[in-house]
This record gives structure tokens, C-alpha cells and sequence, in this order.
């Protein structure tokens, strides 16, 4: 269970960190707006909480960490369509996802790895619990910076290559008027033109590593869920899952 703690850690720490990042770096955004465009997160986590207290009696709560792990996923990986002029009108489809999946990874967690501790043994495995997911949320914000730092550089590179030479789709992802795109080459760029491109240039290739970023994130919690039916049923305290779960996970 500590490792899917790690996970969320992961997942919490490291969506927290990223959308205001975007939102201040690629949108240019303020505190305020992006305060605002947050709010979708919260709001959904809310929306869950009596959704979760009504299943967690009744449905294995393996099944429910489950569901809360790819809602997560789903979230994660509804990012990365993103480009630069996404606003909070695009960004509540993926924050609602992760939002709500966020009370259906937590909580499972917190219940089949404290619930039936006995009271000597509480204080360290809570200590153990909160120190993994908060490993994870470090490690995680640690990998997203090497993202943005060590790609962004590559991509621009990339999307500089494809503007000389004239391909459309890039134009488009950079947010230049096609009029002179027709997939052949363009020629000399003067030095006015190369300065106007830079900052669009710039903006575009960090966009693409946000998507890296959530990529990853996205793929990191696929493989947890493919790892959670192989959890051992010992584990699991069964008084932990309520009742009508015993045809559960085996």
C-alpha cells in the first residue's frame, strides 16, 4: 500500500504543481485567474465525498481505489491535448476527473493501510504513510521540473526546423498565419521576423513539455492500476472492506 500512496503523492503534488504552472507561464495569467480556474478541482472533490461515504460500505474498497486510480489516469492523460491558449473552460473536463478521482485514491489508501492498525502501531504507520506521499509529491515536482527543463529546448528545436521548412501544423501549434505555410521550404528569415517568432516558438515547445509531464503522470498510475489485482489478499483487512465484499479481488 505504500507504494500506491507514493502514486497519489505523485498524482496530488505533482497536478497541483503543473496546472498553475502552465497557467502562469503559457497563459500569463494572474493569481486570481488562476486561482479561479482551479477552483473545478476542489468543487468535484466535494461532489465525491458523499458518492464515497455511501460506496465505502457496501464495495470492496480495492474496487474503489480502482476506480479512483483510473479517473486519475483519464484525468492525467485529458491533459495533454493541451496547447498554449488553453483557459479553464478546457482545463474542467481534466480537472473534474481528478478532482473526484482524488477522494477515491486517498481514502481506500488511508483505510486499508491504518484502519486496522493496532493503536500501538498507528503513529509510525501513519508517520510511514504521509512520509511516502509526500516522497512521492517531491519526487514527482523534481521530475516535472527536468521535464520542462531538459525538453523544452529539444522541442523548440524541433518546431524551429518544421517553420523553415514550411509545415503547416506547425504554424498552427505555434499560432502563426498559415498564409505562408505550404510544406516547402521558406528561406532566410530576416531578424525581425526570427524575434516576433521566438517568444511563440518558445511558448509552444513549453506546451509540449506539459504534456510530457502529464503524460507521465497519466502512464504512472496505468501501471498502478494494472498492479493493484495482483495485491495480496492478506493485506487487506476484510473488516476494512464492508460488508458484501467477500467475492471481491482474490
Amino acid at each position: 500500500m505504500k507504494n500506491f500512496s507514493f502514486v497519489t503523492g505523485v498524482g496530488i503534488f505533482g497536478t497541483v504543481y503543473l496546472t498553475p504552472l502552465f497557467l502562469g507561464r503559457v497563459r500569463g495569467l494572474d493569481a486570481w485567474q488562476i486561482g479561479t480556474a482551479l477552483l473545478s478541482a476542489g468543487v468535484f472533490q466535494l461532489i465525491a465525498v458523499p458518492f464515497y461515504g455511501l460506496l465505502a460500505n457496501r464495495v470492496d474498497l480495492r474496487w474503489l481505489m480502482m476506480f479512483g486510480l483510473a479517473c486519475f489516469g483519464i484525468g492525467m492523460w485529458s491533459f495533454t491535448p493541451l496547447t498554449h491558449d488553453w483557459g479553464w473552460e478546457e482545463l474542467l473536463l481534466p480537472h473534474a476527473f481528478r478532482g473526484f478521482a482524488q477522494q477515491f485514491c486517498v481514502a481506500p489508501i488511508v483505510t486499508l493501510t491504518l484502519g486496522m492498525l493496532p493503536p500501538d502501531r498507528l503513529k509510525s504507520a501513519s508517520g510511514l504513510f504521509n512520509l511516502m506521499r509526500n516522497l512521492g509529491g517531491a519526487i514527482g515536482i523534481a521530475l516535472i521540473d527536468t521535464i520542462l527543463e531538459q525538453r523544452t529546448q529539444g522541442h523548440a528545436d524541433h518546431l524551429i526546423d518544421q517553420l523553415q521548412a514550411g509545415r503547416i501544423d506547425a504554424a498552427k501549434e505555434v499560432g502563426l498565419p498559415l498564409g505562408r505555410f505550404h510544406d516547402v521550404p521558406l528561406g532566410p528569415i530576416d531578424d525581425i521576423t526570427k524575434a516576433i517568432v521566438a517568444p511563440l516558438v518558445k511558448k509552444a515547445a513549453l506546451t509540449e513539455s506539459f504534456n510530457e509531464a502529464w503524460l507521465i503522470i497519466a502512464a504512472l498510475f496505468a501501471i498502478s492500476l494494472l498492479a493493484l489485482p495482483l495485491m495480496k489478499r492478506a493485506h487487506i483487512p476484510d473488516t476494512a472492506m464492508g460488508p458484501g465484499t467477500e467475492h471481491g479481488f482474490h
